[in-house]
């Protein structure tokens, strides 16, 4: 045992009882220890060692078939009371869900050794910090977790003799059967069990289990937040550097913008960004009445396809070392790995994501999954040390003061380029009421309008109305409120063609935005909220009228005013919950467009 403590003692023995490994191995987090694993997972076959000059310390793994991407149909959240679950989660009452993963659990570490691993999510011992053990029988997810964490002996130590209140995260391969399949939560124990899967997403119980859904139960309870965000440092020439977090859904480009590149105006007169984090966001209210932030994670779990030199130079050289790839493609002729996008230089010969011969004449865009070299989620596990502009703060114990939220979705007419809300209270309804939608793009015809407020849909702990009341709550005590936006890449012409060129150029949005935070810049009034004078977006060395600027931040009166019936309908799929001062809000939206 490496800690004294009689929680993580007692715990560990009926798990053990349980599951009935034939072993149990602490992780120590040393190079040593991290080398034989490695070299177990080589000999068991679930790891593969890639070329080692030309991608050190790097290793590819392949998942079951069947056994992908996060499930959220098998994820549920177990409260002692259904409605404290919400209507947008899965629930499962606590005592009936113990009984029925128990019996899968149930000897199913015979044969195996059991991993345990203390990890930190956040800086071993600062304010932000939680700690959380996962028990399991996978040496791919303990490699994992010792990239995506901070794990081993330095966070046993830390946490003290007497502390019950540790987050348990219990994990088995089982069968890998996907009828049996759950991701389980339990915030009132704080505990987590997944079992039956071997994808990264419901195994790795530190990222979205603990990261969010737990951790949004516990900063509601305590008092701070943990969101579905990037967060981002703009430096200014004088070496001055303001943040922002930003929450997108999937598919929005978040992780390029996370580690986005200046576009050359910008870079010429000596700006820089600074990549804090890529995807989760713990805030806490600060003793200067800031909002701060921390980036819990300590690496990147990207997805592979369409990464490449030009949508992500610097995710792409994260993961040029120490790197764990899963269910991309193996290019035979050189030991190394492709996928797809990453260019257009498909190799001759190739092992796809299956394990299975692959030549480039097979792939078919219109049958993705089963055609392609690489599974369109596949994944890259890099180190957050390996991006080339990951920020001096990245391991900061007080995290990085915030200037602005930024919400963001994919709409083709609605959401103007970037609005400004009116009030903390107004942005918490924006965040609300976030969503994308598919886009037939060729027919420009536009499709399902999902919500996903906040980015969180499939992440809040709790009850999504009591969420945003803890928004709400949060808003009153902040004495000095980072400013809320909700941008949109993503709006196009009556050919379904991009009008706005995204990527790097959207950093001239962000430099509008923190503009506003410092009151340097005026905005015209609208019934959404504050857009920018098109003038005010700087389009140097943009091949982008100032017409076209007018057109991007215009408010399609119409396409809002359907909008609102769409909205009305989620807040009734929300429940009883949600607040009142949204519905005001709403109300007030509603007025303001007539």
């Amino acid at each position: 045992m490496m800690t004294n403590n009689k929680y993580v003692q007692e715990w560990i023995k009926e798990m053990a009882e349980l599951t009935q490994p034939d072993n149990i191995v602490w992780i120590d987090g040393s190079d040593e220890q991290t080398e034989a694993l490695r070299k177990k997972g080589v000999e068991e076959g679930c790891l593969e060692k890639l070329n080692e000059e030309l991608l050190p310390g790097c290793y590819l793994h392949r998942t079951a078939i069947n056994d992908v991407a996060r499930v959220e149909g098998r994820t549920f959240i177990c409260t002692g009371k259904k409605e404290d679950a919400g209507n947008i989660n899965n629930w499962m009452d606590p005592k009936e869900c113990y009984d029925k993963l128990g019996k899968l659990f149930r000897g199913s570490m015979k044969g195996q050794t059991m991993y345990v691993i203390p990890y930190s999510m956040g800086v071993v011992g600062s304010d932000f910090a939680k700690i959380g053990i996962e028990l399991t029988d996978s040496v791919y997810v303990v490699l994992n977790m010792l990239i995506m964490t901070r794990a081993g002996k330095s966070v046993a130590d830390a946490l003290p003799d007497d502390a019950s209140d540790f987050v348990k995260g219990l994990h088995a391969r089982a069968d890998l059967d996907e009828n049996n399949r759950y991701i389980c939560h339990f915030p009132e124990d704080n505990t987590i069990w997944s079992v039956n899967s071997g994808y990264g997403g419901n195994v790795l119980l530190g990222k979205k289990c603990f990261a969010l859904r737990i951790a949004s139960y516990l900063g509601r309870k305590e008092g701070w937040m943990a969101e579905h965000m990037l967060i981002l440092g703009i430096e200014s020439p004088d070496g001055e550097v303001k943040y922002v977090c930003a929450a997108f859904p999937s598919a929005c480009g978040k992780t390029n913008l996370a580690m986005l590149i200046p576009p050359e105006f910008y870079r010429n007169k000596g700006y820089k960004v600074w990549c804090v984090g890529d995807d989760i966001a713990w805030l806490r209210i600060g003793k200067d009445g800031r909002l701060w932030a921390v980036n819990p994670e300590n690496g990147f779990f990207g997805v592979a396809p369409g990464t490449n030199e030009h949508s992500n130079p610097n995710a792409l050289a994260s993961t040029r070392k120490n790197t764990i790839f899963t269910n991309v493609a193996l290019n035979t002729d050189n030991n190394t790995v492709w996928w797809e996008g990453l260019d257009n230089n498909p190799p001759e010969h190739c092992i796809n994501w299956k394990g299975e011969p692959w030549v480039p004449s097979m792939y078919n865009k219109a049958d993705k999954i089963n055609t392609s070299a690489a599974h369109p989620n596949s994944r890259f596990t890099a180190p957050a040390k390996n991006c080339p502009c990951v920020s001096k703060e990245f391991d900061s114990i007080t995290g990085v003061p915030i200037s602005a939220i930024i919400f963001g979705g994919r709409r083709a007419k609605t959401a103007p380029l970037v609005y400004q809300s009116t009030s903390w209270r107004n942005g918490t309804f924006v965040g609300s009421i976030m969503a994308s939608e598919t886009t037939a793009a060729a027919s420009g015809a536009i499709g399902v309008v999902r919500r996903d407020p906040m980015a969180m849909r499939p992440f809040v702990g709790y009850d999504m109305g009591d969420y945003w009341a803890h928004w709400l709550e949060m808003g009153k005590k902040i004495p000095n409120p980072p400013k809320i936006f909700h941008v949109n890449w993503f709006r196009t012409d009556d050919e379904g063609h991009f009008i706005w060129p995204g990527f790097g150029d959207n950093m001239r949005v962000l430099m509008w935005i923190l503009a506003r935070c410092e009151g340097k810049v005026d905005a015209v009034e609208t019934p959404v909220g504050f857009v920018p004078k098109a003038e005010d977006i700087e389009t140097e060395g943009l091949d982008v009228s100032l017409d076209t600027i007018k057109e991007l931040l215009t408010i399609d009166r119409k396409s809002w005013s359907e909008d609102i019936e769409n909205i009305k309908e989620f807040y009734k799929q929300v429940g009883d919950r949600v607040p009142a001062e949204l519905y005001e809000e709403l109300a007030a939206l509603e007025e303001r467009l007539k």
